[in-house]
């Protein structure tokens, strides 16, 4: 089997569906051998910050002299970023190698009556595989939409759980209520093992405490009285946290301080587990940690920046960050956002701080909204919008708009926003 031929089998098993629940992907694993067994867990929920979170702590730990897994989805430029080592890709030929055992284990299972694993189920065993032949010190796992019924949550030796910010998102897989989702997500809290969590909203941080109560789990909140002197441009951001002072990070955006304090929290629990992380340790992990694609900057004369705010709280988040870094400036969007999220919400938070919008159908991605019917609902809410046709349109004609003291924001959905990094670098 070829690579591409490896990753095309993996996206085609998108037909078997979404579903929820841990049945297939413990038999699946069970069937390789529970590898996940054998590894030692970061885990980290939420609705926003997820991954920034597990970058954050990928970084600080791989700083601090461990051998890091991290697992993530969606990735930006290449599927083989799901499953890193020491932040470096699976080789292709281990890919390949992986997917063909694990497709003959799949039709074993069918044969036998079991339902066929979905995508994510059979990436979540291959990273498990993966991690342990690597023989990582600890993996920095991220869920998929859920928690309680997410693929990943199969494991047990989880070190600490993490709560990112719980908002309302997938409600017609996690419930109507933000009660109802933070108890899905605060499912991944196993007995006896450290919590740490974003300051919630009341309804979901009364869950979580609920949930730690009943698994006898240590819970520490983020405090964010804590923050003080908070220093922003487009070049980083430094602040202090509690006994921490000058900490810096150089991702942008007004919400991604509050995602380095929890990863601070988090590397204080990883200490109390037995991890040693040196101060000098957290600092370097901090400043070195880069994640594509949240209020990046990829261009500048225009700034060209790409951010992947999908859903109500992201959109909130995204908004502040425009009216924090870019007052009184021009700013023409790009906007592509998926079918099943809050679209309507999305653009009645952002819409009124752009000159121009231009919308997008999200490539190869069955649940995109059309570039039209995107642009019909942002009509509604804003006199200049314009649909493309084709990413490649939209580059050109936001760089035809934009003077070089605008701005060009791109953002909607993480899955586009490789290929509109690749149009602009290549520009």
């Amino acid at each position: 089997m070829k690579y591409q031929e490896a990753v095309e089998y993996i996206e085609d098993l998108s037909k078997y569906g979404i579903k929820p629940g841990l049945d297939t992907i413990k038999e699946l694993c069970r069937r390789v051998g529970n590898p996940q067994d054998d590894l030692q867990f970061v885990h980290i929920a939420g609705s926003n910050g997820k991954g920034s979170t597990l970058a954050f702590v990928s970084t600080i730990l791989k700083c601090a002299g461990y051998k890091v897994g991290r697992y993530i989805s969606p990735t930006i430029f290449e599927y083989r970023e799901r499953i890193q080592v020491g932040e470096r890709p699976i080789s292709r030929k281990r890919l390949c190698e992986l997917t063909e055992q694990l497709k003959a284990v799949c039709e074993e299972m069918v044969a036998d009556g079991f339902h066929h694993p979905t995508p994510f189920e059979f990436e979540t065993a291959m990273a498990f595989l993966y991690f342990k032949e690597m023989v990582v010190d600890i993996v920095v796992l991220e869920t998929g939409m859920g928690g309680r019924g997410d693929a990943t949550n199969l494991i047990t030796t989880t070190k600490v759980a993490v709560l990112a910010s719980i908002s309302m998102d997938h409600m017609q897989y996690l419930g109507d209520t933000l009660e109802k989702i933070a108890w899905e997500k605060a499912g991944i809290i196993k007995e006896g093992c450290l919590v740490v969590s974003q300051r919630q909203e009341a309804a979901a941080a009364g869950m979580i405490q609920r949930e730690c109560e009943e698994k006898r789990a240590e819970l520490t909140f983020v405090e964010p009285e804590k923050l003080k002197k908070v220093r922003s441009s487009l070049s980083g951001q430094k602040f202090n946290y509690g006994k921490y002072k000058d900490l810096q990070i150089l991702l942008l955006g007004t919400y991604q301080i509050e995602n380095a304090m929890l990863a601070v929290e988090v590397a204080e629990a990883l200490g109390r587990c037995g991890f040693v992380i040196a101060e000098d340790a957290l600092y370097k992990g901090l400043k070195e940690t880069k994640w594509l694609g949240r209020f990046s900057v990829i261009s500048k004369k225009p700034y060209f920046i790409v951010d992947g705010a999908h859903n109500e709280d992201g959109a909130k988040k995204l908004a502040e960050s425009i009216a924090f870094y870019f007052t009184n400036k021009r700013i023409i969007y790009i906007m592509g956002i998926l079918r099943d999220k809050e679209y309507e919400k999305i653009i009645e938070l952002t819409a009124k701080y752009a000159d121009q919008i231009i919308t997008v159908k999200t490539p190869s991605n069955s649940r995109a909204m059309d570039s039209y019917e995107l642009a019909s609902e942002v009509a509604k809410v804003h006199p200049s919008v314009t649909a493309a046709a084709s990413l490649e349109e939209a580059v050109e004609l936001a760089y035809l708009l934009a003077g070089k003291d605008d701005v060009i924001l791109s953002f909607g959905s993480l899955s586009y926003l490789g290929a509109m990094i690749k149009l602009v670098e290549n520009r």
